[in-house]
């Protein structure tokens, strides 16, 4: 092996009973900390704060070399995702009336139904669900999931399999 790496017997033998460096003993400590302000604070702290944790608690650590450290790591803050609007309620397109003027009773089964669509995260993607609601007897009678928002995959199953549904129910 010292052939290979071109370097003397003694230089070997002397290089690995060598004491740890103090450069190295302080990077152990830094990280040891790094780790430990990371999980101490929910993994969302990145370099810049983990950098003034560490300076406060007397490590002589920048900024660069504390994301250097993390980067070796593998130690990144989890970064939460910008809300993002999903509805554009300023728009010309026509608005039906209101029916139900906020009275969510029915006086009989399908006197009146109410509809919601939502979107949810799974480890696919999101899907998005369309779930319809007779409120005489809050009854859900018609549901949809489709990884695509669309009136033709989601609002129309849903009302399909409502109306079907809804027949059932009145006779």
């Amino acid at each position: 092996m010292c052939r290979v790496l071109d370097v003397s017997v003694s230089g070997y033998y002397q290089w690995t009973q060598r004491s740890e460096s103090n450069r190295s003993i302080e990077t152990r400590k830094v990280q040891e900390a790094i780790k430990r302000i990371h999980k101490e604070n929910r993994e969302i702290y990145g370099s810049p704060r983990i950098a003034i944790c560490l300076q406060e608690e007397g490590f002589r650590c920048s900024k660069p070399r504390t994301a250097r450290l993390m980067r070796s790591m593998g130690i990144r803050s989890k970064v939460a995702k910008k809300f993002k609007v999903t509805t554009d309620s300023n728009h010309k397109e026509p608005i039906a009336h209101n029916l139900l003027d906020q009275v969510f009773v029915g006086d009989f089964i399908n006197d009146a139904w109410t509809s919601d669509l939502t979107y949810v995260w799974t480890g696919s993607g999101w899907l998005y669900l369309t779930v319809i609601m007779d409120l005489y007897n809050r009854e859900i009678i018609g549901h949809s999931f489709s990884k695509r928002m669309t009136a033709e995959t989601t609002v129309n199953p849903a009302l399909d399999m409502a109306l079907i549904t809804g027949d059932q129910t009145e006779g």
